[in-house]
């Protein structure tokens, strides 16, 4: 009997300890959070924070904050998905993270709750997605690649130098003008018409001032 009055006690220690936290996010200083402040304090928040930032950006102090507060069998919440997330992927590898330290997630918008069978699918269905994202992306990459080696091109950084601007550089070179004159005319660099007209010869170095 003192065994499941000392187990009780502890499960609703567990339950006491556990808390909802929100995180709210605004792209800039004009919009404001309230709109998503109230939905996370309806959903059960007992302590939010909001940061301003954009989407893409990395940095932002507020909820790094709120990772450092998290503890195992707290939840998350959020008004919508992208409030947390930069992209899929990263919203996965985020939703990863905290379910490796044993904190769910919720979204109030998309009614999702990691907590529950269902939510924990959605998520794995979401990660499949982002998988085949990725390897589509990869595969398109590596077809053009192909694409372009038939062609007889390679892949990477167009050249500077056209063939049209090549037989423009040979032929200036051949009238004797300067090399630095040939570069600002056809907008490449000097050492681009070294490396590519081989009839320069080496390109000449800049002697070093000697200290004093």
């Amino acid at each position: 009997m003192c065994h499941r009055k000392a187990c009780r006690r502890v499960v609703q220690q567990y339950v006491v300890m556990s808390e909802f936290l929100g995180y709210a996010r605004v792209s800039t200083a004009e919009q404001t959070a309230a709109l998503q402040q109230d939905a996370l304090r309806a959903a059960g928040c007992s302590r939010i924070w909001s940061d301003t930032a954009s989407g893409t950006r990395t940095d932002r102090p507020q909820l790094a904050t709120l990772f450092d507060h998290l503890r195992t069998g707290d939840t998350l919440v959020v008004w919508r998905l992208d409030r947390l997330g930069r992209s899929l992927p990263h919203l996965i590898e985020t939703i990863g993270e905290l379910q490796g330290r044993g904190v769910g997630f919720k979204s109030v918008q998309e009614n999702i709750d990691t907590t529950t069978p269902g939510g924990r699918l959605v998520f794995h269905v979401f990660g499949a997605l982002a998988s085949f994202e990725r390897e589509l992306i990869q595969e398109r990459t590596l077809a053009g690649l192909a694409a372009a080696r038939e062609r007889g091109r390679l892949g990477g950084r167009p050249s500077a130098l056209s063939p049209a601007k090549l037989r423009q550089a040979r032929k200036m070179i051949g009238e004797k003008t300067p090399v630095t004159e040939v570069a600002q005319v056809l907008g490449v660099s000097r050492a681009t018409l070294y490396r590519r007209v081989p009839e320069l010869g080496a390109a000449p170095t800049t002697p070093r001032a000697r200290s004093s």
